[in-house]
């Protein structure tokens, strides 16, 4: 233990206060591990109801008059008119093209359509449409024929929506902070008192990861944010996560808090920047290009570690650049509407995503790799809409990972050893059967914080975390890490038909599967239901990339949410003219 940063005194004074209290520190352990399921269900619940209560009051921004009379309203900032029946304005005309054009609200609150190439044409007060044309009120818009009056919301209509908005805002979240804030402390009390020799003074980081909580809240408070729903889950499983760490490897639990800490910067900063849509635009291509530098510097630069090259290492730092190329790949895949049906945009975002596929099979990183092809799928049939397609391109991953399998053996013995554990669990199948003895040790409750023996396990802390959260916190808390996971997933589907703008809502998507596949590909390879691929769950594993990573990714949801106040996007609601994002 550093003497200099735990004076050798203080320890041994409180090792002796200890050592006289042994009774009444067995009783707090014993008693403290069913206060922790009670304190994570009342934690939690408060943020899931508020993300996943569906009351809001759907938008309208306007309406087309229909040439027979009647209208259909304009319920997003970006809108698909076409014949096909999941198009936003819906015109069932034989002339009408499946996706005909794009009618786009701007953030100053001007109008414009986009013509999609379509057969019949756009034309906007007769004048034919060539790329894109303004719209005012009162305009005609004709669609494959169909004349079509515009008549969007007028200023005082827009203040009238926003009035009814106010009502609708987020949960407030102060008693589930208030609950973490005590849950927090229980926690450091326990970790501190199970074994002072091995951890020192280390679990006091605990009460810092408290002090950058409310720093937060009351920064962007005072900054005008309303709605913690995601703040305060990601803020629970980073608690975990620091636990497990001190559980596991003491030393590092520093290291992941500083990466907390960035990761939480990254938010903010990330979702700032998501505020400026036109911005976000022009970026789009440098954010594929560090996607793929990343993954080639790691290529070129990366060492090997648990079986794959994933890891660059300078003197005592090491990361894992795959892990930020997530959110810049996210970034690059979503775009705006009257872009994603121009085929060029697709078939580069394809390249794209073969360039970072390559590096990561040459890595051996296929866990990964994995993660990167389940969000290219979500990303291309939000994008596309084209199942025949995609269960094509499904198809040839299929093949491509069966020759794969040939060429790297260490891959395949993973995979042989899959489903069968038990047969071989002194040799491949030593972690998972380990996590399995341990997770079914915990019962519900668990054995309490830092009490258990998986810890000591390689790669505890990371690929068998889940077995480590079933073991020392109980059953309960460790399906709880995994709902709150499907949850973000959850909220991500609701601002797909809560939204307004396209690109929001494909990254929140692309965000939310991403978690969904990590958590998955974690948690049953731990339990011998999927093959062990060495991914880590999301804030919840020890590794500062992957912290990073995960309150990165979080901005993507955080940028969706359309609530009042609620995101970055929309701090100053309708005035300011911010969007979320569309369906």
């Amino acid at each position: 233990m550093d003497s200099l940063f735990f004076p050798q005194p203080l320890l041994a004074a409180l090792e002796e206060v200890l050592e006289q209290n042994q009774t009444a520190l067995w009783w707090y352990t014993a008693l403290v591990r069913f206060v922790f399921p009670i304190l994570a269900l009342l934690i939690l619940l408060r943020a899931f109801r508020g993300l996943l209560r569906l009351r809001r009051t759907p938008e309208c921004w306007g309406q087309l008059a229909l040439p027979g009379g009647g209208s259909i309203p304009i319920c997003h900032w970006e809108n698909i008119l076409g014949r096909a029946p999941l198009a936003d304005i819906r015109l069932d005309f034989p002339t009408v093209s499946r996706q005909h054009a794009v009618l786009v609200r701007e953030e100053s609150g001007a109008w414009k359509v986009t013509d999609l190439g379509s057969k019949g044409g756009t034309l906007v007060n007769g004048a034919a449409v060539e790329g894109s044309a303004p719209l005012q009120m009162g305009d005609t818009l004709s669609v494959g024929g169909i004349e079509l009056l515009f008549l969007p919301l007028s200023q005082e209509e827009e203040k009238k929506l926003l009035s009814r908005r106010r009502s609708e805002g987020p949960v407030s979240m102060w008693p589930s902070l208030l609950l973490l804030t005590l849950f927090q402390i229980l926690a450091a009390v326990q970790l501190l008192i199970g074994n002072l020799e091995e951890r020192g003074l280390y679990p006091l980081v605990m009460l810092a990861l408290t002090a950058v909580m409310w720093l937060y809240v009351l920064i962007m408070r005072g900054l005008g944010s309303r709605g913690f729903e995601l703040e305060t889950i990601a803020f629970f499983l980073s608690t975990l996560s620091l636990a497990v760490t001190l559980s596991s490897a003491p030393a590092s639990v520093v290291k992941q808090l500083v990466a907390l800490v960035l990761g939480l910067i990254f938010l903010v900063v990330l979702g700032i920047w998501l505020r400026d849509t036109a911005r976000i635009q022009k970026l789009r291509w440098l954010m594929a290009g560090l996607a793929i530098g990343l993954l080639l510097a790691t290529v070129v630069l990366g060492q090997t570690k648990y079986g794959a090259s994933n890891w660059i290492i300078l003197g005592p730092f090491s990361f894992q650049p795959s892990e930020i190329a997530k959110i810049f790949y996210i970034f690059a895949g979503a775009a705006g509407l009257e872009r994603l049906f121009r085929r060029r945009n697709l078939w580069l975002f394809m390249v794209m995503t073969g360039a970072c596929l390559l590096c990561l099979a040459k890595m051996s990183d296929f866990g990964t790799a994995s993660i990167f092809f389940a969000t290219f799928l979500v990303i291309a049939y939000l994008r596309s809409g084209d199942f025949a397609t995609l269960s094509l391109i499904c198809g040839g991953a299929v093949f491509a990972g069966v020759l794969i399998l040939q060429f790297k053996p260490y891959i395949f013995r993973r995979f042989a050893s899959w489903g069968h554990a038990w047969e071989a669990a002194s040799s491949t199948g030593y972690q998972q059967t380990r996590a399995m003895s341990a997770a079914a040790s915990g019962g519900l409750v668990g054995m309490g914080p830092g009490e258990g023996w998986l810890k000591n396990i390689a790669a505890a802390d990371t690929d068998l975390v889940f077995g480590v959260l079933c073991e020392e916190w109980g059953l309960i808390i460790a399906l709880l890490a995994v709902l709150s996971i499907l949850v973000l997933a959850l909220f991500a589907t609701w601002a797909c038909r809560m939204g307004r703008c396209a690109f929001p809502t494909i990254a929140a998507c692309a965000a939310g599967s991403l978690f969904v596949v990590q958590t998955m590909l974690n948690v049953f390879g731990a339990m011998d239901l999927l093959p062990l691929t060495g991914v880590t769950f999301p804030f919840v594993s020890n590794g500062g990339s992957a912290m990073i990573a995960s309150w990165g990714l979080l901005a993507f949801l955080k940028a969706a949410d359309t609530r009042e106040r609620a995101s970055f996007a929309i701090e100053g609601g309708l005035r300011k003219g911010k969007g979320g994002a569309r369906t």
